[in-house]
């Protein structure tokens, strides 16, 4: 597993920004917008490709920080636009969370992602596990166990369907931190 700690200052996409770390209960929001982009990012979403990083592109990281080392669990990070439309939801699925000394939220990376669109009405109208491939190569090379990745899977299956369901926790999180921010 990798440890991935959610803290963009040094991203070379990115030649000016400001990020923000906000402490709510069961969580940290991390808030960063991208003012000025070196070079935009465009990823895959099923069978389109999506602008996640642009000039004026908002992240917010939605962290747990009740899961804990070792446990399996997941974070969300929504990606909007400069206009503060949603163009995707990133889930992380990991193996453990917490949040370092400087106030960043970190998690024990388990490789699969599942990422969603965002409809109005804060509702998901397509999801898709991602980045299975590198999830079998960490259990090749033994930096996973095959217990650990169908626990992942089984995780990752459970976030989508929450997702699709529209009760997945961290979406009503972030959606009142969007409305009425914890400031």
């Amino acid at each position: 597993m990798k440890r991935k700690v959610f803290d963009l200052r040094a991203w070379p996409r990115v030649a000016r920004h400001t990020q923000t770390v906000t402490p709510v209960p069961g969580y940290v929001i991390v808030d960063f917008t991208a003012h000025e982009v070196g070079r935009t990012l465009d990823v895959p979403f099923g069978d389109r490709t999506i602008r996640i990083l642009d000039h004026g592109s908002r992240w917010v990281r939605v962290h747990p920080t009740g899961t804990g080392a070792g446990a399996i669990g997941d974070a969300l990070t929504v990606m909007l636009d400069a206009a503060g439309c949603p163009e995707q939801l990133y889930v992380d699925i990991h193996a453990g969370e917490g949040v370092g000394g400087d106030g960043f939220p970190w998690i024990d990376d388990l490789y699969l992602d599942v990422i969603a669109d965002w409809q109005e009405g804060w509702r998901v109208s397509e999801t898709h596990i991602i980045d299975g491939e590198e999830l079998e190569e960490a259990v090749e090379a033994g930096l996973v166990s095959p217990a650990l990745a169908e626990a992942a899977w089984a995780h990752a299956r459970k976030v989508e369907e929450e997702l699709r369901m529209g009760t997945y926790g961290p979406l009503g999180v972030v959606r009142g931190y969007l409305e009425d921010p914890y400031t």
